[in-house]
């Protein structure tokens, strides 16, 4: 089904808080114990679930954190929102405040997806990450939970120099459990995530040939986040080895894509932090359609640099949040993909002396 993203996302985010008992090393929000006393109000919730639901019929809302369970309100605001017609998901902490009668409780109330991060196939090294001991296994009981709650599940891993050599390992796990898709997150220099090393655009090629590879055997889909020339290795293989068509669709901020932060701004992206308007003051909708940085966003032609002059920029386009975090521009190259049109012969975004996060492959 194809989906007109000028008019409406495919996903949009939700952060409902920053508060959350972990301190993982990657993260966006720099997340605190406590609730911000400016959150978005029970009542101002509802109403930005009311206006995502004249996006389409069946929108995808993903309520998101810090932890989302941090909020009471939460088995509330997913009940008004199923009753809205949208179609919810939740990204909680994997933390001990995710029981088995929470989830029933959110079950009950029409939740329709649940999210769960691995980064490490054992406790060791997930929890190290996470920077939480028994973080690990509290996240299995959770995926069990939900499988046994009838909760269709996704898990979502961070790629970066400390976490890519473990990932044939989380792929077994992410089979065992029973999940419906694997989502694979390219780190994004933003938030704690700064301090961490990404793998050079050379090893990320690898990874995302790699990742198709899982794709077509798994049981369970396989998306890549911040990563988009994900679509352009695939559809590379398909031409070189007659393998038949790859997904060619997909999203990046502000195209496909919208993120509304605990206080209301509206982002392309949360790893994209350049507001586009509040929510207390107007609509997603009209944001999203409308603001001048949403639309230029959804422009391939106002990129620049060597996405700028790439062939698959309608079908690719670069990691906006990448190329906003390493240069302070949204609209300059994706420094994580390797690829070089044929026709550029500018400067490389690992030859800038600005980029910050930036490695040669």
């Amino acid at each position: 089904m194809h989906v007109d993203t000028d008019r409406r996302p495919l996903v949009l985010i939700w952060e409902l808080t920053q508060a959350c008992e972990l301190a993982c090393d990657h993260c966006r929000a720099d997340a605190v114990p406590d609730r911000h006393p400016d959150e978005l109000t029970t009542e101002e919730g509802k109403r930005l679930l009311d206006q995502t639901a004249e996006f389409a019929d069946n929108q995808l809302i993903v309520l998101s954190g810090g932890d989302p369970l941090k909020r009471d309100d939460l088995v509330e605001l997913v009940d008004y929102g199923t009753d809205a017609g949208l179609n919810v998901s939740l990204t909680p902490s994997g933390t001990r405040s995710l029981t088995r009668d929470r989830l029933a409780d959110l079950a009950d109330a029409g939740l329709k997806r649940m999210a769960l991060s691995l980064d490490g196939g054992s406790a060791d090294t997930h929890d190290a990450f996470r920077g939480e001991a028994g973080s690990f296994d509290e996240t299995i009981q959770a995926a069990e939970d939900a499988r046994d709650l009838d909760i269709p599940l996704q898990i979502n891993t961070t790629v970066c120099a400390e976490t890519v050599d473990r990932l044939p390992e989380i792929r077994d796990r992410v089979r065992e459990l029973g999940a419906v898709l694997w989502s694979v997150f390219f780190l994004v220099p933003v938030g704690r995530g700064a301090a961490l090393d990404p793998v050079s655009p050379g090893r990320s090629e690898d990874v995302m040939a790699w990742l198709h590879g899982v794709a077509d055997e798994a049981p369970f889909g396989v998306k890549t986040t911040e990563a988009p020339h994900y679509r352009r290795v695939g559809i590379q293989q398909a031409e070189s080895d007659d393998s038949g068509p790859r997904r060619r669709g997909g999203i990046t901020a502000g195209d496909g894509f919208a993120f509304v932060s605990h206080v209301g701004e509206v982002y392309p992206s949360g790893f994209l932090p350049e507001s586009a308007g509040n929510v207390r003051d107007e609509s997603v909708v009209d944001i999203y359609r409308d603001s001048e940085l949403f639309e230029r966003l959804r422009n391939a032609d106002e990129l620049r640099g060597k996405c700028g002059a790439c062939p698959y920029r309608n079908v690719c386009g670069g990691s906006r949040s990448r190329a906003y975090a390493t240069t302070g521009d949204p609209l300059e190259s994706d420094p994580l993909c390797p690829f070089v049109p044929e026709e550029y012969d500018g400067p490389l975004p690992w030859e800038r002396a600005d980029a910050k996060g930036v490695q040669e492959s």
